[in-house]
């Protein structure tokens, strides 16, 4: 149990600051050189640990490892590389070595947690004391987030800073949990924003997703799905998957996926962990599928095959800045097991590149074909490890062991590199890891390339991401970059891809993916209850609201004077109604009204011409002038009533209305009081009262009863005078122009005014319809009425009751009526006699009576020296 209690003496010298023994050591293999200052490294050299069920009764055998990455050795191979060039930099770290000490992590956060420890052991491998904080300055460490968290844990309470070349995981970067935790890679919290501004761009609004089981893949997806969420875009499904999982979960994703209607999906999955389900898809030819990488895979060397194309082809993604390291090849090339066979990992690498196993012993190879000694690597410069012009993560490798030396240059020279430093500040030998970490969080420098290395407050770099498209270009897998994604300071970000240059595996048009088709315009997006927010049906939109535009979400309602047209797209303007001159409905009451006008100025001109006769004279022609004229007027309202209203014809027609009807109505009045005041009234010396109502008293009631008629349309005019006004509420798709009375109170009361007149004339022919046959103008006077209150009474209740222009239509109609009534009652009978009787227009035929009238003849002759009495037959 001696591992174990290594564990425990190291935890136990978190609250200390004294030395702790070490009982135990774990037997790893590691790439060591010494230095003045160490640093260390963790690497996932093999992908995969072979586990072993302990049973607690003998020490755990030794940890066995497989699956050798050929990416992950090329970072070794970097951080040496790095190391031997600042070593020759006279600028940077002058007379002072940096050595290394490199491990394999086996993709494995428990094996991580053995490295971490086992480089606080001497490098040499004495049995010395293991001093707390541990013996490296610095720790390059590790490519996958679970590892890196479980190294932060383990070196954090040591002060230990650790600079991670891969890790994304937002997790990474709370400061009160890790410290001493920097990276050179974004954090997948702007990798997080980067992909879900790749789906908004292309307008994926149904999508799936794949995440490892572990702290990248969870938190990765989490931190998507709070910014797709943001941008109304739902997940489908969430698949997990991990290299050690059994064939039968990798299927039910599989399953999952060809069950599913999406047709793009996010893998947010190391390249180890997503390689058995991209077999497996392969496998079962899953196709049509748009993927959406993260940059842990999508420049994968292993996954990027022409077998994988057929499924994966088109996949697009982000990954970090490339750079191209010349010097780095001939360093690579110059790897050779034979310089010195102890060297691990080297063996592996050659057996894995060239073929064959680099050992004379037979029980070490097995199977494997031994090596004659003098294979060479210059027949395999073209595989894609010697490949150092597209370096991403091998770049990251470079930048954090430059960013460590620097850090270590400022704190051993107390001035940051590239000034001259003659004279180190510090012993070496008194270098402590937290103060590495002070300097680290302070470095900010050019490097040869132009690139500026800094880490934020958190331990991040800037994020800026390549957007990477596969394709297929002579036969071979080709990661082509046509974007980049830019965050900025405040939140903001820039996107920008070239869209022509993309090639999709699903055709050459951009794939959608929707739960449901976009709604047309016209439409509205009903969510489904029990459903995601991408899942909707498509309503119309109701009368007077349109959406005029695809996907709209609500219906936008028209404006007051337009209306929706049938496709509920396009809001048009109401149909204006009023009646018009040139509406068959105009054309039949203006000629009405003209007919009417007409039909008055002829009557009145046969009165002139025949105003000696004596139907005329025995008419009271003064006074039949009079209402002649007014019923000219009248004739002549309901045209200011026809056509679209204005200010001045809406003040017109009312006023004009009520004014010609007051005196047409006063001067029948007038008529009416002096045949009554002839035949029903008598003074006590039995003569009739007719003397006292000649032409001057008839003048007065005619002004007086018209001047109080005046003076209510005078203060209608002044205090709230009627308006056109625009009417919604008859219909939804027209607008009613009207003329709006102003004040209700006036307008009743000119037409209360009016109805009062009528009613007294009614009352009074009505006392004097029982007149001598020949001069029963009472009687017409009596029917003239009758007509013009029952036309006006049933005017009212259609008035209120009809909608638009039929307003002024009823209101028209009940003028030409009531007017037409008064023409025809009281003119007619004496038109008729002067034109079709002329032999009964005589003095003899007027003043003929019935014997039984003798009575009535004395009385009549008693006052045909005051005024004449009309005959109506």
């Amino acid at each position: 149990m001696q591992k174990a209690t290594l564990v425990i003496l190291c935890a136990f010298c978190i609250g200390q600051v004294y030395d702790c023994e070490v009982t135990g050591k774990f037997d790893m293999p590691y790439m060591f050189k010494r230095g003045d200052i160490m640093i260390g490294g963790i690497f996932p050299v093999f992908n995969k640990e072979i586990t072993n069920t302990s049973s607690f009764k003998v020490e755990p055998l030794e940890v066995m490892c497989e699956g050798f990455d050929l990416r992950a050795f090329r970072w070794t191979q970097m951080m040496i590389f790095a190391i031997e060039e600042i070593n020759k930099d006279p600028a940077l770290l002058p007379n002072i070595s940096l050595g290394y000490r490199i491990l394999d992590s086996c993709a494995s956060p428990t094996n991580t947690v053995r490295a971490a420890l086992t480089l606080g052991s001497e490098p040499d491998g004495m049995e010395a004391t293991l001093p707390c904080p541990p013996a490296i300055s610095a720790l390059i460490a590790e490519s996958g987030s679970s590892q890196s968290l479980a190294v932060a844990e383990t070196l954090g309470p040591f002060q230990v800073p650790v600079v991670s070349y891969f890790s994304t995981c937002a997790c990474l970067s709370d400061r009160a949990k890790y410290p001493t935790f920097f990276r050179t890679i974004p954090s997948d919290y702007f990798q997080a924003k980067a992909l879900a501004a790749l789906v908004k761009h292309f307008g994926w609004e149904w999508i799936g997703a794949i995440q490892s089981d572990n702290d990248y893949g969870r938190n990765g997806v989490l931190a998507f799905a709070e910014e797709v969420k943001k941008l109304k875009i739902c997940i489908a499904f969430i698949g997990t998957v991990l290299r050690t999982y059994p064939q039968e979960k990798i299927l039910k994703v599989v399953e999952m996926i060809k069950q599913s209607t999406v047709k793009v999906i996010l893998a947010f999955v190391p390249e180890g962990d997503f390689y058995p389900l991209m077999k497996e898809i392969v496998k079962q030819n899953v196709t049509g599928i748009q993927w959406i990488a993260s940059e842990a895979w999508i420049t994968a060397a292993r996954p990027s095959t022409p077998e994988m194309y057929r499924a994966f082809g088109g996949a697009l993604g982000f990954v970090v800045q490339k750079m191209n390291i010349p010097n780095l090849y001939p360093f690579l090339m110059n790897i050779n097991p034979y310089r010195d066979p102890s060297e691990p990992f080297v063996k592996d690498f050659w057996e894995v590149m060239v073929g064959c196993k680099p050992s004379s012993n037979v029980s070490d190879t097995g199977a494997a074909k031994i090596c004659a000694g003098n294979e060479t690597l210059m027949d395999y410069t073209q595989d894609v490890f010697f490949n150092v012009s597209q370096l991403r993560v091998t770049y990251n490798v470079y930048k954090a062991v430059h960013a460590v030396a620097h850090a270590l240059h400022q704190l051993v020279f107390c001035r940051p590199a590239g000034e001259n430093n003659v004279k180190p500040c510090l012993n070496v030998s008194e270098i402590h890891p937290k103060e590495v970490t002070h300097h680290l969080q302070r470095v900010n420098f050019r490097n040869q390339f132009g690139d500026d290395v800094f880490f934020d407050e958190n331990g991040n770099p800037p994020a800026s991401y390549d957007v990477i498209n596969w394709q297929l270009r002579n036969g071979q897998v080709q990661h082509v970059t046509l974007g980049h994604f830019t965050s900025t300071k405040n939140g903001e970000y820039t996107l920008r891809i070239q869209e022509d240059r993309i090639v999709w595996r699903t055709g050459r048009s951009v794939p959608t993916s929707l739960c449901s088709n976009v709604c047309p315009t016209g439409t509205r997006r009903a969510q489904i209850r029990g459903k995601p927010v991408c899942c909707f049906d498509c309503l119309p939109c109701a009368e007077g609201t349109i959406a005029n535009f695809t996907g709209a979400t609500d219906c936008t309602a028209c404006p007051q004077d337009c209306w929706s047209n049938d496709k509920r797209n396009e809001c048009i303007p109401k149909t204006v109604e009023f009646l018009a001159y040139h509406e068959p409905m105009g054309v039949a009451l203006t000629v009405v009204a003209l007919l009417g006008a007409s039909l008055s100025l002829l009557t009145m001109m046969v009165f002139i011409r025949y105003r000696e006769t004596p139907v005329i004279k025995a008419s009271n022609s003064e006074l039949s002038f009079f209402l002649l004229l007014s019923l000219f007027l009248c004739f002549l309202c309901p045209l200011t009533f026809i056509g679209r209203p204005t200010v001045w014809t809406c003040m017109l027609r009312h006023t004009a209305f009520g004014v010609t009807f007051a005196l047409c109505i006063s001067c029948v009045l007038g008529k009416t009081i002096v045949v009554v005041a002839a035949f029903k009234v008598t003074h006590p010396n039995n003569k009739p009262a007719a003397g006292h109502f000649g032409p001057i008293q008839q003048r007065i009631i005619v002004c007086s009863c018209t001047l109080i008629q005046v003076v209510i349309c005078i203060l209608w005019l002044k205090l709230n005078p009627p308006f056109p006004d625009r009417v919604f509420k008859y219909s939804n798709k027209r607008i009613v122009l009207e003329c709006n009375t102003g004040s209700e109170v006036a307008f009743y009361a000119v037409l209360g005014y009016i109805g009062i007149l009528s009613v007294i004339c009614l009352i009074l022919a009505f006392l004097a319809r029982k007149l001598p046959d020949n001069f029963n103008e009472a009687k017409c006077i009596t029917f003239s009425m009758l007509i013009f209150c029952a036309v006006w009474i049933t005017f009212i209740p259609a008035y209120v009751s009809s909608p638009g222009k039929f307003t002024v239509a009823v209101e028209i109609f009940a003028i030409l009526s009531s007017a037409f009534g008064l023409l025809i009652s009281i003119f007619a009978p004496k038109c008729y006699i002067i034109l079709i009787k002329p032999e009964k227009n005589t003095k003899k035929y007027v003043m003929r009576l019935n014997a039984s009238r003798k009575h009535s003849l004395e009385r009549k002759y008693q006052i045909h020296n005051v005024f004449t009495i009309p005959v109506c037959e």
